[in-house]
């Protein structure tokens, strides 16, 4: 059983078949509390696939139940701030809330289209309100404001924390999990993504495990919302990045260094025009193609069996967080086990953990990573723009992979260093600035809970799924 799942086990699972009965939140609990209003029916996945994927208990869930309103974090009563029991469901051997629920909502008013409150309201509320998942929404002010509140919140007034925005900010908030001193536990909270930004691409990613088509917009909130209504959980990588100058940092989501990061920083003044930014940042760049210098090595997920951490990788962490140990110091070359790309100039690189790249962006059609590993792309320069630009629209349905691409190289792999060499380009971490210069990270797997479907687990999860639901039998 490994590390993070028995620390979650630890931290939320005393041996009892079933969640303790809680209360409903006192009337005032929070300063301006409203009731959503109880719509007519639940509403249902946006997908051909629905009626098998949601079950019989979501579909008869109770009608009119009290959401809370925004109001800034305050202690509460007792029994929001007991810890909470989470459930086996036999179902599908995964991991839920329980039910009732409290959440606490970060919520970015400016991602995306600046529309994120209105529907929130509109879209969210209403089915939370159905499904007895009461919520304190917290609205983000500035660049790593949700960062610096999950770094001092009481996480054990929370069953889940809820992320709407783009994917910059659930990179902070996992950040900001990892800064705290208890980071151990706190990492294990359960996270949810709804999506209200420009990218969207973590969402988009977990309503594809989760079995729908792919949707965008409004239609991808709701499904998202309705995976928060079902409860069910499931564990996800995580990816740790050390940079040359010391900096250590988490993804969620991806690394990207050349066109891609290009793109999607470049576009970030269309931002009003939602994921459609991405689209024109792409005609610009291509119009202006560049070539970015560097080395890549990485280490194929074939190629990890038994091979132990490297002897001083306990003495070399001096981070806080999890042991990199299949990383040595950027200063030393790579392990000899590693493969080392031999070309130096590319047109992008691209480290994902996910199967989208945004909610239209289907860039990893072969799936959902096995634990431990991500997707590793990258396209050797030589490429031409009309076929640059044939796979980037290929994308779209996840087909750019059938055009057998020479230049476009696909490998999995367990880690990864990347050394530009000229300056060049800017890397974007799960969309967010970083600046150039070595990097160097490894995926840790299962390291995070994030609201999913009811999706067959992966295969390492299964022998330890099936002995936590034999101790709560």
């Amino acid at each position: 059983m490994s590390a993070p799942l028995l620390a979650f086990l630890r931290h939320w699972a005393p041996p009892l078949p079933l969640a303790r009965p809680l209360g409903p939140a006192a009337a005032g609990d929070d300063a301006d509390a409203s009731t959503a209003p109880a719509p007519g029916g639940e509403g249902e996945p946006l997908s051909r696939h629905r009626d098998a994927l949601l079950g019989s208990t979501d579909k008869e869930l109770k009608a009119g139940a009290a959401a809370t309103g925004s109001s800034p974090t305050a202690p509460g009563p007792p029994w929001q701030r007991e810890p909470r029991v989470e459930v086996m469901n036999p179902a599908c051997g995964a991991w839920s809330l329980p039910r009732p629920c409290r959440v606490l909502v970060l919520l970015n008013p400016r991602g995306g289209k600046g529309k994120a409150l209105q529907l929130f309201r509109s879209h969210v509320q209403p089915l939370l309100a159905r499904a007895d998942v009461s919520f304190t929404l917290m609205l983000t002010e500035h660049r790593n404001h949700a960062r610096e509140l999950v770094r001092v919140e009481e996480l054990g007034r929370w069953d889940a924390l809820v992320v709407m925005s783009g994917d910059g900010l659930m990179h902070e908030v996992v950040n900001g999990l990892m800064e705290r001193p208890d980071w151990e536990t706190a990492i294990h909270k359960p996270l949810c993504s709804l999506p209200a930004g420009s990218g969207n691409a973590l969402a988009a990613s977990l309503n594809h495990y989760a079995g729908y088509e792919q949707v965008t917009n409004e239609d991808l909130l709701t499904n998202c919302t309705l995976l928060l209504c079902r409860r069910l959980l499931a564990p996800m990588n995580l990816l740790s990045l050390q940079t040359a100058s010391g900096l250590r940092l988490f993804s969620v989501l991806s690394l990207a260094w050349g066109f891609i990061a290009d793109v999607d920083l470049e576009s970030e003044r269309f931002r009003r025009l939602g994921e459609m930014r991405f689209t024109l940042g792409t005609f610009l760049r291509l119009a202006a193609l560049r070539v970015y210098k560097g080395t890549l090595a990485y280490l194929p997920a074939e190629q990890v069996v038994s091979q132990g951490p490297a002897p001083a990788a306990v003495e070399r962490q001096n981070q806080q967080g999890p042991t990199d140990a299949h990383l040595v110091p950027l200063q030393e070359p790579v392990p000899p086990h590693w493969t080392v790309v031999p070309e130096q100039d590319f047109v992008l690189v691209l480290a994902l953990l996910h199967t989208h790249l945004s909610s239209e962006m289907f860039a990893a059609p072969m799936g959902r990573c096995p634990a431990g590993t991500m997707h590793l792309f990258y396209v050797r320069a030589g490429v031409s723009r009309a076929m640059l630009l044939r796979l980037f629209l290929a994308m779209e349905k996840g087909r750019h992979m059938d055009y057998d691409c020479p230049y476009l190289v696909y490998v999995p792999v367990v880690a990864f260093r990347l050394e530009p060499k000229d300056g060049k380009g800017v890397f974007a971490v799960d969309g967010e600035l970083m600046v150039s210069e070595a990097v160097q990270g490894q995926v840790h797997p299962d390291y995070i809970w994030m609201v999913s479907g009811c999706v067959k687990p992966p295969p390492s999860q299964k022998p330890q799924q099936r002995a936590l639901q034999r101790e709560h039998l």
